[in-house]
């Protein structure tokens, strides 16, 4: 997520109050895939390309909001098998699914929290399978670390480089998802030196 731009803007505005960050879910979407479905438009969640019968991974990721929940459509392909004599033998399937969970803000990372994976239109045993165990990956691997990314932005020296910055007391006490967006309420402190 580029917050150059949004830094820029909360220096010249020098805004003293909690700020609401609204990211529509098009940019969400486009930070998706240049920071996380960075191979080839996929983001493999077991092994890798390299591994051709025991891999897994998401591609195509769209982003929506509903009941309070991001909700990502995404294409799941996998394969649990085993290399017999060059050839794959073993289970694998490739369908849509949505991932469903509330965005929170947890010891400076935006993280996800009551995680659920469905299939949108299939079922069978490897879907059964493989819901479950990607939802627990997703709520306990996934982590975006906005304080960090905030501080090296409202920090940066090339910006307004004759008045040094430090960002103090950081925080997100509130996140929203609205039908058009994910919203972040971010409180913080900067000092101006």
């Amino acid at each position: 997520m580029n917050l150059r731009p949004l830094c820029l803007f909360l220096l010249a505005t020098g805004s003293a109050s909690a700020v609401e960050l609204h990211i529509q879910f098009g940019a969400l979407e486009r930070m998706l895939g240049q920071q996380v479905f960075t191979q080839d438009g996929r983001r493999y969640v077991h092994n890798d390309k390299t591994n051709k019968c025991n891999f897994a991974y998401l591609e195509k990721p769209q982003v929506r909001g509903g009941e309070g929940k991001l909700n990502i459509h995404a294409r799941f392909t996998g394969r649990s098998a085993l290399n017999m004599f060059g050839q794959c033998v073993g289970l694998g399937d490739a369908f849509d699914l949505t991932i469903a969970a509330t965005p929170q803000f947890r010891d400076g990372y935006i993280a996800l929290a009551g995680v659920t994976v469905s299939s949108d239109k299939k079922s069978g045993y490897y879907i059964r399978r493989v819901c479950p165990v990607l939802a627990s990956s997703l709520g306990r691997d996934f982590r975006y670390p906005i304080s960090a990314e905030f501080q090296n932005a409202l920090e940066d020296a090339a910006i307004l480089p004759l008045y040094p910055r430090s960002l103090h007391n950081f925080r997100v006490p509130e996140i929203r998802v609205t039908a058009d967006a994910l919203v972040l309420v971010l409180d913080f402190e900067l000092t101006v030196k």
